[in-house]
């Protein structure tokens, strides 16, 4: 069964936050054939590290490092799936079911992991409690 690691995962397992040792925890017990990322997730986490780097959360040192240890866990061991337009447009579908309240980034991590039958790990509560009412399976770590 693959899992796939929304960015919230990500961030939390290579910054310090609050869920940091729970995620970290959790991740060293998985298989990691069983962990996938999107091509999303790879912008996305660009995108984070350097909002914490403009926000003093981050050095440029703690960024790179970040970084170079997140590229490290795909080419180790994180298979990385495509994001194909048609996944978009399964987005959008699940951004129309407005009383969800999700945003497109959250819409998109849903429409990919849906689209490889992979359970979506994630610290949003929001997109967890979306998974079920579109048919997918999420875990709200």
């Amino acid at each position: 069964m693959s899992l796939y690691l929304d960015t919230s995962v990500m961030v939390a397992a290579l910054s310090k936050e609050a869920a940091t040792d729970r995620v970290q925890a959790w991740l060293a017990g998985q298989a990691p054939a069983d962990l996938v990322v999107s091509e999303w997730v790879i912008t996305e986490i660009s995108s984070a590290f350097a909002l914490k780097l403009r926000t003093g959360e981050f050095t440029q040192d703690q960024r790179s490092a970040a970084l170079g240890f997140f590229n490290a866990m795909i080419s180790d061991s994180l298979e990385v799936l495509p994001v194909p337009a048609p996944h978009f447009r399964t987005a959008a579908h699940f951004c129309d079911q407005y009383d969800l309240g999700l945003r497109a980034a959250d819409a998109l991590h849903l429409a990919v992991s849906a689209a490889h039958g992979a359970t979506l790990m994630t610290l949003d509560r929001r997109m967890a409690m979306a998974g079920p009412s579109l048919g997918l399976s999420t875990c709200l770590l």
